[in-house]
C-alpha cells in the first residue's frame, strides 16, 4: 500500500466534523509523527490522546495500520510511509522513502493541525533535524518532539561533530521535548543547551498493545521447552554491543555451579551492523547450548506473550542506554527485572520490589545479581509477584497520566499561539 489513505470510513465532511468538534470542546488537535515505527508505543499515545478529547492526525505506515487506530472517530490514520519491507531492492527503498518525503512536505503545507508532535525521526536524520524542522516552522507549525535517547549515536559508537550539531539544531528548533527521566532532562540541558521550561518528563507509558491471551506460565514454558523446576532468564529485544548480552553469556560458567537447573532464553534480531558482534556472542554459547535457546529474528507481537510468561525473570545488561521501553513491557506482564545500573534503569527497577541492579560490564557482578533474584521471595512467590507488579506498573506509567501531561504541554502552546 503506497499511497496515502485514510483507513476511517467518513467522508470528509465528517473527518472535518471530528476535529472541528474537538478543538470546539477543548481537546485541540496534533499531527502525529510517527517516522512508521514503534506500534506500540505510537499506537497507545493515539489512543490515550483520543481518549482524552485530542484529534489526532496519525501519520503512519503499513506497519502501523490497526484496526484500533481506524475505527476511532478522533484519529485520522494517513497511511504517508506505506510499504517498508527491508528486502525490497535498493532502488525500490529509495523511491519509496523520497515519495514518502515528498508527501510529508505537501501534508506540512496544507495540514489543519497547528502542532506537529515528532515522535521519531524519518530515515534521513540529518535532513529530518534541519531542512524539514525549518520546513515545519515556515509552515507555522508548533513543533513537539519525545526524545527517547538524548544522543543514541553516542550510545552506539557512532556519535560525531554533525551528528551532535543537527541534534542541537533540531533541539533548538523544537517548542517543546518530552523525555522519560530527570537524568535525561539534565542531559539535555547540560550537553545541548535546551531551557530546563522547555523540557517535560513524562513517564514511559506501558505497554499494553501487545496481544494477551489466557495462556498460562506454565503453558508457555511448555511451548519453549522449558521444564518447570528450570530458572528461566530472558533477553528480549534487539541485539547489539550496547545491549550486553555478551555479558549476560558470560556469566554462565559460574551461575550454572550454583543453579544448574537453568535456562536462558535469547529473543530478538540482531541489529544492522552487529552481525559481526553477534557471532562473537554464538560462539561463546555453543560450549552452553543445552542451557541457551536462541530466537535470532524478530518477534512478532504475537507472539511477545509466550516469552514473558515462561520467563522467570528479565534480564537487561546494557553496557550503555539513556531508556528502554523493554522493562516497561516486562512489568506489562509482571515479570521482574534484573538490570545494570546504566541510563535511568535504577530508577525503573526498584530494588528488592521489581527486581534487582547491578554494576555494568561486570559478569560477575551480574551472576550474583541472578543468584540473588533466585533466593529472593520475588522469585519464591513469583506468582503473586507478577500480580503486583502488574498493577503497580500500570499506576505508575499509565497513559492517561501521559496523555494529560501532553495535552497540557499543546494547550500551551496553542494559547501563546493565539495570544501572539
Amino acid at each position: 500500500m503506497n499511497r496515502e489513505v485514510s483507513l476511517r470510513d467518513p467522508e470528509q465532511s465528517q473527518e472535518c466534523g471530528s476535529l472541528d468538534e474537538a478543538v470546539q470542546s477543548g481537546g485541540g488537535s496534533v499531527a502525529l509523527l510517527t517516522g512508521g515505527d514503534d506500534k506500540s508505543y505510537a499506537m497507545a499515545l493515539a489512543c490515550s490522546l483520543a481518549a482524552e478529547g485530542t484529534f489526532v492526525d496519525f501519520i503512519g505506515s503499513d506497519k502501523l495500520d490497526d484496526p484500533r487506530l481506524r475505527n476511532n472517530s478522533l484519529i485520522e490514520f494517513r497511511n504517508l510511509r506505506g510499504d517498508q519491507r527491508e528486502n525490497a531492492p535498493f532502488l525500490t527503498k529509495l523511491a519509496r522513502i523520497l515519495k514518502y518525503y515528498a508527501r510529508l512536505i505537501a501534508y506540512a503545507a496544507r495540514a489543519r493541525p497547528g502542532i506537529f508532535h515528532i515522535l521519531w525521526n524519518n530515515k534521513f536524520e540529518t535532513f529530518d533535524r534541519t531542512l524539514l524542522m525549518i520546513w515545519y516552522r515556515i509552515c507555522g507549525r508548533r513543533v513537539v518532539l519525545t526524545a527517547h535517547n538524548v544522543n543514541a549515536a553516542r550510545r552506539d559508537n557512532r556519535d560525531s561533530i554533525i551528528n551532535r550539531l543537527t541534534l542541537r539544531i533540531q533541539y533548538h528548533l523544537c517548542d517543546h521535548i518530552f523525555v522519560h527521566t530527570e537524568r535525561m532532562k539534565q542531559a539535555m540541558h547540560q550537553e545541548f543547551g535546551v531551557e530546563e521550561r522547555r523540557i517535560s518528563v513524562i513517564p514511559f507509558g506501558i505497554n499494553d498493545t501487545v496481544p494477551r491471551t489466557s495462556m498460562t506460565a506454565s503453558e508457555a514454558k511448555g511451548r519453549l521447552g522449558l521444564a518447570p523446576d528450570e530458572l528461566a532468564l530472558l533477553f528480549f529485544g534487539q541485539i547489539a554491543p550496547y545491549k550486553g548480552v555478551a555479558h549476560l553469556v558470560e556469566t554462565l560458567p559460574a551461575v550454572l555451579q550454583r543453579i544448574p537447573r537453568l535456562r536462558l532464553v535469547i529473543a530478538g534480531k540482531v541489529k544492522k551492523g552487529s552481525e559481526g558482534y553477534w557471532q562473537e556472542v554464538a560462539r561463546k554459547i555453543r560450549p552452553y547450548d543445552e542451557h541457551v535457546i536462541c530466537r535470532i529474528e524478530h518477534i512478532p507481537d504475537g507472539d511477545v506473550e509466550l516469552y514473558f510468561k515462561a520467563a522467570d525473570v528479565l534480564v537487561l545488561p546494557y553496557v550503555s542506554i539513556f531508556q528502554s521501553g523493554v522493562p516497561f513491557l516486562a512489568y506489562s506482564f509482571g515479570l521482574p527485572v534484573i538490570a545494570t545500573d546504566v541510563g535511568s534503569l535504577r530508577e525503573d527497577v526498584i530494588e528488592g520490589k521489581t527486581g534487582f541492579v547491578c554494576a555494568p560490564e561486570d559478569p560477575a557482578e551480574l551472576a550474583r545479581a541472578i543468584e540473588r533474584y533466585r533466593t529472593s521471595d520475588l522469585y519464591r512467590d513469583l506468582e503473586r509477584t507478577r500480580k503486583r507488579i502488574a498493577a503497580s506498573a500500570y499506576e505508575r506509567h499509565s497513559w492517561t497520566t501521559v496523555a494529560r501531561v501532553t495535552r497540557a504541554v499543546y494547550g500551551s502552546l496553542e494559547r501563546s499561539v493565539s495570544v501572539s
